[in-house]
C-alpha cells in the first residue's frame, strides 16, 4: 500500500502538477509521454485504492475465518494477490493512453495532451468511463465498508464472549493481551477505511454529478470543487503510511531499523573518508 502511494505522488503530484505549473515546457509534454504518464497516474491510483481492499479483506480472513487464515494469510499468497491485482489494473488502464491527441506541432513534434472529442461522446468511451468509476472507488467503497463492518462486528461478539467467560473480577485485575490486540485491530480498520471514504467522497460526488448531469466546470465553484476533490483523492493516498506509524508496533520498529542503519553506514563511511584523508 505504502508503494502505490509513493508511485501516485511521483506520478501525479511530481511529475504531472508540479511539472505543469514549473517547466511548462519539457519533455514530458511531448504526446506520447504524457498519454503514457496519465496509463500510470491512473494506474497508481488504482492500485492505492484497490490495494486497501486486499488489506481489508486480508485482515477479514486473518480474524473472522480460522480455518482459512494458515493457508491464505501468508507471504506467498499477498505477492500473488498484488501482483496479479497490479498487472490486471496497469492492463486495464491502457485504453487512456488512446483518448489524447496532440495539441500542437512543434517542428514535427507533438506536444501536449489534448482529449479527443469523440471520446466525449461515443457510447464506447462512455460505457468505458462508467465502469472505470464503478470499478474504482465505488466497488471498492462498497466491499471497505463491507469487510470493515464484518470484521468489527466479529470482533466485538467474540470479545463479549471472552468477557464473560473470563469474568468480571479477573478482568479488572489482569490485563488481558489478546483484547488489547482486537482493540488495536478495530482502530487501525477504521482509521485505514474512514481515511480512504471521507478522503474520496467529494471526488466522487463530483464526477457522478458530472457524468449524469452531463455538465463539466460550468461555473468557478464547480472548478474549486473539482480540484478540492482532486487534492483530497492525493491526501488519502498519502495517509496510510503515517497511519501505520501511529498504530503499527512492528512497523514502527522496522523504520526505527530502517533509519538507524542509515546513519550508522553513513558515519562508518565519513570515518572512512575521514581516515583516507588522513592519510
Amino acid at each position: 500500500m505504502a508503494t502505490a502511494d509513493l508511485l501516485l505522488i511521483i506520478t501525479d503530484v511530481i511529475l504531472n502538477q508540479i511539472n505543469y505549473y514549473y517547466f511548462p515546457l519539457c519533455f514530458l509534454h511531448i504526446t506520447v509521454v504524457c498519454s503514457a504518464q496519465s496509463v500510470l497516474v491512473c494506474a497508481a491510483r488504482d492500485c492505492s485504492v484497490w490495494f486497501t481492499v486486499t488489506f481489508s479483506f486480508d485482515r477479514f480472513m486473518a480474524i473472522c475465518c480460522q480455518k482459512l487464515r494458515t493457508k491464505y494469510c501468508t507471504g506467498k499468497t499477498a505477492v500473488v494477490v498484488l501482483t496479479t491485482t497490479g498487472i490486471l489494473l496497469y492492463l486495464k488502464n491502457i485504453p487512456y493512453y488512446f483518448t489524447f491527441e496532440p495539441y500542437v506541432l512543434i517542428n514535427n513534434v507533438p506536444w501536449f495532451c489534448n482529449t479527443k472529442a469523440n471520446t466525449l461522446t461515443d457510447p464506447t468511451w462512455l460505457g468505458f468511463y462508467w465502469f472505470e468509476t464503478f470499478l474504482t472507488p465505488l466497488l471498492p467503497f462498497a466491499l471497505v465498508l463491507l469487510l470493515n463492518a464484518l470484521t468489527v462486528r466479529y470482533i466485538l461478539v467474540t470479545s463479549r464472549v471472552r468477557h464473560g467467560l473470563r469474568g468480571k473480577i479477573n478482568e479488572q485485575n489482569s490485563s488481558d493481551p489478546e483484547m488489547e490486540s482486537r482493540r488495536k485491530s478495530i482502530i487501525l480498520l477504521l482509521a485505514i477505511s474512514g481515511n480512504f471514504i471521507l478522503l474520496w467522497l467529494v471526488n466522487v460526488g463530483n464526477s457522478l454529478y458530472s457524468k449524469i448531469s452531463g455538465i463539466v466546470y460550468s461555473t468557478d465553484l464547480e472548478v474549486v470543487v473539482h480540484y478540492v476533490g482532486w487534492m483530497l483523492r492525493n491526501l488519502s493516498c498519502c495517509t496510510n503510511t503515517f497511519i501505520y506509524v501511529l498504530t503499527q508496533s512492528k512497523f514502527r520498529e522496522q523504520l526505527k531499523q530502517a533509519l538507524k542503519s542509515t546513519v550508522i553506514s553513513t558515519l562508518q563511511l565519513m570515518n572512512k573518508l575521514r581516515a583516507a584523508s588522513n592519510s
